[in-house]
Parts: C-alpha cells; sequence; structure tokens
C-alpha cells in the first residue's frame, strides 16, 4: 500500500512537472502561492478561456503615472513640469507643487490633508502565459524583432516607449537591491517566493472607488502598518503586455492607508517608506519635491492600483 502510494505520489509530481507550461496563470499562482488571494487588479486582467491570446491587439499600453519606479535616475525637465503648477509663483520654487508624489514618513498621520491626483493608474495591458511571453523577444538588443512583432513604426511615441523599458528592464540593481522585469504573472510569483524566502505571502495593492483624474484634496482617515522589513514592489511599465518592474532589498515599511477625496472618492492606498535613500541619486525626483539629500529620514509613496506588494504574511 505504502509502496503504491509512493508510486502514485511521483507519477502526480511528474505530471504537474511535464504539464508546467500548460496550466494557466491563475492556477499557476494558486498552486505557488496557496494562501494568497490574487488582487482584483490582477485578476481583471489574466487571459480568459475564450480569449484569442495571439491577438497582441498591435498597441502599446500607458498608465497616467510612474513616479514609484523612476527613483533612480535625475528627474527630467517634462517629469517637474507634470507636477507643477502651471501658474508661476513669485518664487518658483519647491513649493510651487501641484502635488507632491513624495513626502517623508511622519507626514503619514490620520486627519492629515493632502493634494494628489487619482491613484487610478489606467494601465490596462493583460497578463499572457508565460510560454507564450518567452517566446517573444525582450532585449534590447532585438528592439527592431520586438517592433516588428507588434507591427509598430520605427519612428513612432510606441516604439520609443518599448525601448525605454527594455532599458529600464536591463538597468543594474543597486548595491543591497534585487531586482527582475517580470513580463508573465508566473514569473513575479517565482521572484516574489524568491525574494521573500517562502510562499506563504500576502499580496496587496491599492484600491479606489472613484473615477476622478483631476488633482483633489484628500483627508487620511486611518493609517495601518502592515509590514516592516523586507517586502516585494512591482511597478507596472508601459509595454504591449504586462510588464512589472519588480525590486526589493531595502529596509522599508509598508503601510495601508485609508482616504476620502472631497469628491467622495474611497481610497485604500498603499504607501512604501524607504529607510535609507542613501544611495538614491541626488537629483532624483524624490529630493526635487521635498529640497531633501540622500540619507534623509525615510521618504514615502503611494502606489497606484496597478501595482502589486508582496509581503511576508502574519497570522
Amino acid at each position: 500500500m505504502k509502496l503504491q502510494l509512493l508510486y502514485s505520489t511521483i507519477f502526480l509530481l511528474t505530471f504537474i512537472a511535464s504539464t508546467h507550461a500548460a496550466i494557466s496563470p491563475e492556477v499557476y499562482w494558486k498552486i505557488k502561492l496557496p494562501k494568497a488571494q490574487i488582487p482584483k487588479v490582477i485578476k481583471d486582467l489574466l487571459p480568459q478561456a475564450d480569449d484569442g491570446i495571439l491577438d497582441t491587439k498591435k498597441k502599446v499600453y500607458y498608465g497616467l503615472h510612474q513616479h514609484g519606479a523612476w527613483i533612480f535616475h535625475a528627474a527630467t525637465e517634462d517629469e517637474i513640469h507634470e507636477i507643477k503648477n502651471e501658474t508661476p509663483t513669485q518664487s518658483d520654487h519647491q513649493d510651487n507643487f501641484l502635488y507632491k508624489p513624495y513626502f517623508f514618513e511622519k507626514e503619514l498621520v490620520k486627519g492629515k490633508v493632502i493634494n494628489f491626483p487619482s491613484l487610478k493608474n489606467k494601465n490596462k495591458a493583460p497578463f499572457w502565459p508565460r510560454q507564450f511571453v518567452e517566446s517573444i523577444p525582450f532585449s534590447s538588443k532585438k528592439i527592431p524583432q520586438i517592433l516588428n512583432y507588434f507591427s509598430i513604426n520605427n519612428n513612432s511615441k510606441d516604439a520609443k516607449t518599448i525601448e525605454e523599458t527594455v532599458k529600464v528592464c536591463e538597468e543594474p540593481a543597486m548595491k543591497g537591491e534585487k531586482r527582475k522585469c517580470a513580463t508573465s504573472l508566473e514569473s513575479m510569483v517565482d521572484f516574489g517566493i524568491f525574494m521573500l524566502g517562502t510562499n506563504n505571502v500576502k499580496v496587496v495593492a491599492t484600491e479606489v472607488q472613484g473615477e476622478n483624474q483631476m488633482v483633489q484634496k484628500y483627508t487620511i482617515k486611518e493609517v495601518e502598518l502592515m509590514a516592516d522589513g523586507l517586502n516585494m514592489i512591482c511597478h507596472k511599465l508601459n509595454y504591449a503586455y504586462a510588464v512589472h518592474f519588480c525590486h526589493g532589498g531595502g529596509g522599508t515599511k509598508t503601510y495601508m492607508v485609508s482616504m476620502i477625496g472631497v469628491d467622495g472618492t474611497k481610497v485604500k492606498a498603499v504607501s512604501i517608506c524607504h529607510k535609507d535613500t542613501s544611495l538614491w541619486n541626488p537629483k532624483g525626483l524624490p529630493f526635487v519635491v521635498l529640497n531633501a539629500k540622500p540619507g534623509a529620514p525615510s521618504i514615502c509613496h503611494y502606489l497606484q492600483d496597478d501595482q502589486i506588494v508582496f509581503l511576508p504574511f502574519v497570522s
């Protein structure tokens, strides 16, 4: 009986291994992360049984903002202009911002009122199965092949976006950091398990009830510390299918911040606070908006609703 059970177990494991590439991204998640619920923002973009996976739509998907992903390079004029007040004041300096995408941890307090745009990023790029995306080139050396695959004109905005995203994914990690661009949900799951050293994880994302995209005032109603230590953050990038820049390794705190806008929009926003900014680019956007320098007190930012955070599960 024991021998028969052993043979059955071996057969089952062999079967799972042999069909590994054939199972859907959702089933893969449930096998690998049995205790973690799939956030709605992921589930809504998973391939359905009747989807024509090979119908690539021939387009690049764009989100509204990507501040959280660009903390390592010098701020560009376009990035600064996007958050600057269009009506200049007497002194066009640090406080002349429509809103500040970065802030100090001490500002995460109940009752505080902030100016902020909607945290709905609206990047609808779908997740494709790993076995499918791995058949498509993803390298700066193969940009022409990528553009040809998606029928994208070499001189178009989409072509520039494809090249920028691939290059971001090829940038080396900072000291103490681990990073990977997950081109599928399966690769995101695998990297999350590797980063945290366990599959006993909790996966969270910002939730927004409302459609307002204008900058408006929000009042913080509740601040909950979810984790102090290791996490993995995945920022969704602009691409022809779902690609996430996932990284972690630095000391962070993860908060869930409940707030409400003046128009009634309710938000449960994930906020990441970085305790060590000493290796960040001194000309980066966080230091521009905060008039600070690397090594400043803990700097935080909110995550848009298509950015994913993996945390160790605490019962």
